[in-house]
């Protein structure tokens, strides 16, 4: 009896899902995330599952440790070998600064200190071409330094490597001879687009955490060998698809958000069995709320990616594919506190797993998201984690006081007050996918997962008058259940300046040739069934003289015959006047070609629902009174999510109850259950 196990890693709850591919059951588990060794609280969660380890044939795996690593600087002590001339890179970074009118902005500081950058004598130009060879006695130089220093990772970015990587390659070969014990990070391995700050940094990034990435799954593997699961192990990337584990020890920086893509590929596959082209994604954990937008049933993948940036600090750019998600620190465990001026904030900084939230009872002592919806009555005390974890209401009051006394509220109306505050932050995140990028919310519907997605979803969708909310099933290991319905991919992008018309069709087609050959390679590297292997073709245009491009997707036959062409820049032409609200008559030039190697994977089904015990008698569970804001606290029908009937209609307020999750119907909404089990929330006509 095959099975195929996915487990995601977020701040709070580790969590399990397991497809048996003969019958087709699933088995749900979760618990507490273990921060201080992560691959602990795995092995937990599947011993606690029950399953036979011997009959697991895969593994997919989502982690955080590449992420913990960069925004706790806990990576490795690393240094930079680079081109002469182009030391302080990091330092100079970019002068379109975020914050322009902060006369006390502060440049992030980079992850290499100047002293542990080390510039070589070399030089190549943008069509690739040797201008001056590499001066080996320096880099030995270099190297040298470092293992004074006790340097446990180089990176190695020369200018220009993506137009020929000969430099970095025998660079490489130094090092390893040299000093063999050293992590080595070459730039054209992690990217082949331009901008060398962008690069670099991608490239120092990459290098800082290969040591910590390396030793986890290295650990995993171990530790899952062991438990007898022998099957094929992968890792979620941030582009929506996976890797092997060899290759992610490789280039780390792509699993940056190995864990959040994960919900963002299962709410395509619910979109798509519900006929929802246009759905937004909102993933609320215990630690963020993750949101990304799905067009035209079309994930949005972009290489722009920003570490930490915000809307007065610029953060840290990572130059890889990676699924358009905008993250913020508003989760179940997001701490309300109080600022010198007097202001209350919610997030970023979070309760975790360790201590947890106050009513967790686990030594936390602040107040959280979580505490201030136990206290309105959303949550269950004694149904919390399906009745595994009892809820001290008691510990939550204590902590939600210390907001209600320096403001004179009542507990009651202080922990709204943390509500609203952390629906804004997320409202603000929706409209940052939606509205800030030309897209019209109403045109949308949400679908809310995580453990807290579905207690704030169905209020996100009211502020922004949104179609419906879609809650699927088993909303609280959402990823885990998302990463099971993922293919490999590996994404190859190339620089390469060049017009953008039918007389270049020739030069277009060999262009894309050659990195389908790269593509193909990589997974006979990964011993992948080339059968099941197909590739996508993308472009990165922009008008001849602009500075930013808007990727474009190219049909297999655009590059046959000029009217296809023509159709081709027909179609960055609407991208663009969708994106920047104008179009052009100008030329057009080539700035990246793109292209996605997927290998098909088998997949779980999506089937409709039977209703086989299920009653709206059976399922409910009994009354509540729960706070609603504006509406005030009002009696509220409780039932459990499992033995409702598809098909059913409940008007709101209403509470439905599921082990790792709870929905939240509001007055003048209504619920209904699709024939795939899904909770569907409209509101009700006037």
């Amino acid at each position: 009896m095959a099975q195929r196990l996915a487990i995601d890693i977020g701040g709070t709850f580790t969590d399990l899902v397991a497809l048996e591919e003969t019958k087709g059951d699933v088995v749900l588990e979760k618990d507490l995330t273990t921060p201080g060794n992560f691959a602990g609280g795995v092995m937990r969660t599947i011993r606690k599952s029950g399953i036979d380890p011997t009959e697991i044939r895969q593994f997919v795996h989502g982690t955080t440790v590449v992420i913990n690593a960069l925004t706790e600087r806990t990576g490795a002590k690393t240094a930079l070998i680079t081109t002469c001339g182009f030391r302080d890179v990091l330092e100079i970074q970019r002068a379109n600064r975020t914050d322009m009118y902060n006369l006390f902005y502060k440049k992030p500081k980079p992850f290499v200190p100047r002293r542990f950058r080390f510039e070589v004598r070399e030089r190549i130009d943008h069509q690739g071409k040797v201008l001056q060879p590499l001066e080996e006695d320096d880099v030995r130089l270099a190297v040298e330094a470092c293992k004074k220093a006790g340097i446990e990772a180089i990176a190695v970015c020369y200018i220009h490597a993506y137009a020929n990587h000969a430099h970095e390659q025998r660079t490489r070969a130094i090092i390893e001879k040299l000093y063999p014990e050293v992590s080595v990070t070459v730039s054209h391995e992690v990217t082949q687009e331009w901008r060398e700050y962008e690069r670099t940094n991608t490239t120092v990034l990459n290098a800082y955490v290969q040591p910590s990435t390396r030793l986890y799954l290295t650990t995993l593997d171990d530790e899952l060998s062991k438990l007898g699961i022998t099957g094929a192990k992968y890792a979620m990337q941030s582009n929506g698809g996976t890797t092997t584990f060899p290759h992610a020890e490789r280039v780390p920086i792509h699993l940056v958000e190995s864990g959040p893509v994960g919900g963002v590929i299962g709410a395509s596959v619910v979109a798509k069995a519900a006929d929802e082209k246009n759905v937004i994604s909102f993933d609320m954990g215990g630690t963020t709320a993750k949101v990304s937008l799905i067009d035209q049933g079309r994930l949005k993948i972009n290489t722009d990616y920003h570490l930490e940036k915000t809307s007065i600090w610029a953060g840290y750019p990572v130059k890889i594919a990676v699924l358009d998600i905008v993250e913020v620190g508003a989760g179940g465990g997001s701490i309300a506190w109080i600022d010198q001026g007097g202001a209350l904030h919610v997030g970023p900084r979070s309760a975790g797993a360790d201590p947890g939230p106050a009513c967790y009872d686990l030594g936390g002592t602040e107040p959280t998201v979580t505490d201030a919806n136990l206290l309105t009555g959303r949550l269950s005390a004694n149904y919390f984690f399906g009745g595994q974890m009892k809820l001290n209401g008691e510990k939550a009051k204590a902590a939600v006081r210390k907001i209600a006394e320096p403001f004179g509220l009542s507990i009651l109306e202080a922990a709204l007050g943390i509500l609203r505050l952390a629906n804004a932050n997320m409202q603000a995140a929706l409209e940052r996918v939606s509205i800030e990028r030309g897209y019209d919310p109403r045109d949308f519907a949400l679908i809310a997962s995580g453990g807290a997605g579905a207690l704030h979803g169905a209020t996100l969708a009211r502020e922004l008058h949104m179609r419906k909310v879609i809650v699927p099933r088993a909303p609280g290991q959402f990823s885990a259940w998302g990463m099971l319905m993922t293919n490999l991919r590996h994404d190859f992008i190339r620089t390469r300046l060049m017009p953008c018309d039918s007389s270049q069709m020739p030069q277009i087609s060999a262009s894309f040739s050659e990195l389908e050959d790269e593509a193909y390679q990589q997974f006979r590297d990964e011993e992948f069934p080339l059968e099941r292997v197909w590739m996508e073709r993308f472009l990165d245009l922009r008008y001849r003289g602009q500075e930013h491009t808007v990727r474009t997707p190219v049909p297999a036959d655009a590059l046959r015959d000029t009217t296809q062409f023509g159709l081709l820049l027909e179609k960055f032409h609407e991208l663009h006047e969708q994106a920047y609200s104008f179009r052009q008559d100008d030329p057009v030039e080539i700035v990246n070609f793109h292209v996605v190697g997927w290998g098909q994977e088998d997949k779980p089904s999506f089937a409709p629902l039977s209703n086989d015990g299920c009653s709206l008698e059976r399922a409910f569970k009994g009354e509540r009174l729960v706070d609603f804001e504006d509406v005030g606290s009002v009696q509220s029908v409780v039932y459990e999510r499992g033995l409702l009937p598809t098909g059913i209609e409940i008007d709101g307020p209403a509470v439905v109850e599921e082990p790792a999750c709870t929905t939240i119907v509001y007055p003048q909404q209504e619920l209904t259950i699709d024939r795939f089990g899904n909770l569907v929330i409209t509101e009700v006509s006037e």
